[in-house]
């Protein structure tokens, strides 16, 4: 029995000493001493109680094991107040010293004071539980405060050449020297082949470095579990989102309004549509993916914030961006929008995958419906202006007149139009699919067919314009020539249908025999004689009628030469057969006229003025016609 009073005694000493190691934190060492000197009491009672004289045998084992319960227990207190003494110590010291470690104290406050709350029977915890809790609070603070400096000093906004640098390099542009944010980026359209090979990869930037983020994950986890949640949404929203936006405008995006766009000059609006389909991939692809991996580490395990955080970081900028497309799909639609309205429809349904992804969960619900409210917009504002299309061509009223009968700038326009639109068919297909999922290929046919249908209606119109009937069949043969050609060299031959090509070439051939037959039946009758001898007889054919006839040719073609050789055929190989057919028929019909009656002027006085061409010189004025030479050109 003597080793207990030497426990109780060895207790006592390791109690003091304790004691006094804890007198830096008062409030902590009185609270201590009281819980210390309930035990002390305890085991005091239970070395009387011990006393030889005072206890029967059968008591001393029970008697031993409450001295062991206490001994353990008041084991357990002292660690809990030696992990409490030094957790106090970091906290006070503050978090810059050693983030990690200060981390850690925040810990062990935390389980001390479980424990301690579940010891809320010894005289004493109250206090030390009010002194932890106020340590908690001041170290949350500092964590706050440390949390805003970390994620502020990382908060910069990326600079554009840093962003172009992230991009694919076949989307750069090859272009040297200084260049505008715009000239960076390669703006020509890709081609259909281009858009079948592999996608583009692009090379995500680092905003923040990693070992900062899993500071900033801790960090963010000690307030959430102090329930300052409120507090740590508003300073990472506060932070993060004026940073994004600013990435954005550096870049060159714009809040633009559709007032702005209606008043803006095309090549400017054009220029910044172009720009714009880029600035989405690149936001896209590079900064709201990368915002959202930095919203992910450092909120995992908080679900619910993680997502709505990353919205509301998000949200403005986001409609930063979507607010230049819904100005241009909002505004008047007009033909030349079509091309780069198609091009914003290409790259937000390129980028739908992606953003359907980046913006996961319901807190960003919205973000996901303006994205593909917007893509939809589009579409119905591209395959609207399409149709308008039709219309305007068979409207267009301009008095812009080709004197010489050449290819009219509405065709060459239209042509290069449709051929343009047929890069974008499976685009153009998507669209109508979306709309009426009946046949879109058919769909797309038709509005071509009727499309060439109105620009022919309206080249009938302007054709009338013309004085000279064989000027107006001159007209419509090289327009309508010139779409059946194009339309053979492009996709639109697989569109409008063989069947459609030979119709339209058997057109060009009546507009060609009707202008030979206005502009040369006339002067052939010139050299159309009857006489009663026969075919080769100048039987009852007078003098005075060869010399009509031969003054009637002369000023006739030279009438013609004057006039047609202004006049254009532009395609050469259709010139070359126009002017081979007149030749043929005019040629030999001439010749024989001259070998028939020439004898009968070249006896007689001054026949060089009834003769006045050889026939070499005919077909040499007949070669010089379709070539729109001007009146100097012919008199030299």
């Amino acid at each position: 029995m003597t080793t207990i009073p030497q426990t109780m005694e060895a207790l006592r000493q390791r109690a003091t000493l304790v004691k006094e190691s804890l007198h830096k934190s008062q409030i902590i060492t009185d609270n201590m001493v009281s819980i210390l000197g309930s035990f002390d009491h305890r085991l005091s009672a239970l070395e009387t109680a011990m006393r030889p004289t005072q206890i029967k045998t059968h008591s001393i084992r029970s008697a031993h094991d409450n001295i062991d319960k206490t001994l353990k227990a008041a084991e357990v207190f002292l660690v809990q107040f030696e992990q409490t003494r030094k957790a106090e110590a970091k906290i006070l010291r503050g978090p810059q010293e050693d983030l990690e470690s200060y981390l850690e104290a925040v810990d062990q406050l935390r389980n001390n004071l479980k424990f301690f709350n579940s010891k809320k029977s010894f005289k004493g915890s109250d206090g030390i539980i009010n002194h932890t809790n106020g340590l908690l609070a001041k170290a949350i603070a500092k964590l706050e405060e440390e949390f805003r400096l970390l994620l502020t000093n990382y908060s910069k906004p990326v600079e554009p050449d840093r962003l172009f640098d992230c991009i694919p390099h076949r989307r750069r542009s090859s272009t040297s020297g200084r260049q505008s944010d715009a000239s960076k980026l390669d703006l020509d359209k890709q081609s259909e082949s281009e858009k079948q090979t592999e996608p583009a990869v692009y090379t995500l930037p680092t905003l923040i470095p990693p070992r900062v983020i899993p500071l900033l994950h801790d960090l963010a986890q000690q307030m959430v579990e102090a329930g300052h949640q409120q507090q740590l949404f508003r300073l990472y929203r506060d932070t993060r989102a004026p940073v994004l936006e600013q990435s954005l405008r550096k870049l060159g995006v714009e809040r633009l309004s559709k007032d702005d766009v209606q008043k803006m000059q095309w090549e400017v609006l054009e220029s910044k549509i172009g720009n714009w389909t880029h600035f989405m991939r690149i936001a896209v692809k590079l900064l709201l993916t990368v915002e959202k991996q930095i919203c992910d580490q450092i909120f995992e395990g908080f679900e619910n914030m993680r997502t709505q955080c990353f919205a509301e970081v998000t949200a403005s900028s986001f409609v930063m961006l979507l607010s230049f497309g819904e100005a241009v799909a909002k505004s008047k639609r007009s033909s030349e929008k079509l091309f780069v309205t198609l091009d914003m429809y290409e790259t937000m349904r390129e980028l739908q995958p992606e953003l359907e992804t980046i913006f996961e969960g319901k807190a960003c619900t919205e973000l996901r419906e303006a994205s593909l409210s917007l893509t939809k917009r589009l579409g119905q504002t591209a395959m609207e202006t399409f149709c308008d299309f039709e219309e305007l061509i068979e409207n267009d009223a301009t008095k812009t007149a080709v004197l010489d009968g050449t290819v009219h700038p509405l065709t060459s326009y239209v042509i290069n139009y449709v051929k343009f639109l047929f890069d974008y068919q499976s685009t153009l297909k998507q669209i109508f699919r979306e709309f009426d999922p009946n046949d879109p290929e058919g769909q797309l046919a038709n509005l071509t067919t009727r499309i060439m249908q109105a620009l022919q209606n309206n080249l009938d119109g302007k054709s009338k314009q013309y004085k000279d009937p064989a000027l107006t069949q001159l007209f419509l043969m090289n327009n309508i020539h010139y779409i059946v050609r194009s339309v053979r060299r492009s996709d639109a031959k697989d569109m409008l249908g063989e069947d459609w090509v030979q119709i339209h070439r058997r057109v060009v051939q009546q507009h060609a025999n009707q202008y030979k037959r206005i502009s040369w039946a006339k002067i052939a009758q010139c050299l159309t004689v009857q006489s009663s001898g026969g075919a080769d007889s100048t039987a009852g054919v007078s003098r005075n009628m060869i010399k009509d006839r031969f003054k009637s040719f002369n000023s006739q073609i030279e009438e013609l030469y004057w006039r047609q050789s202004q006049w254009t055929v532009p395609d050469s190989e259709l010139r070359e057969s126009l002017k081979l057919a007149i030749i043929e028929v005019l040629l030999p019909a001439y010749r024989s006229f001259l070998k028939r009656f020439g004898p009968m002027l070249e006896n007689g006085k001054n026949p060089q003025k009834y003769i006045r061409y050889t026939p070499e010189q005919i077909e040499e004025m007949l070669n010089g016609f379709f070539e729109s030479k001007s009146w100097n050109d012919q008199k030299r």
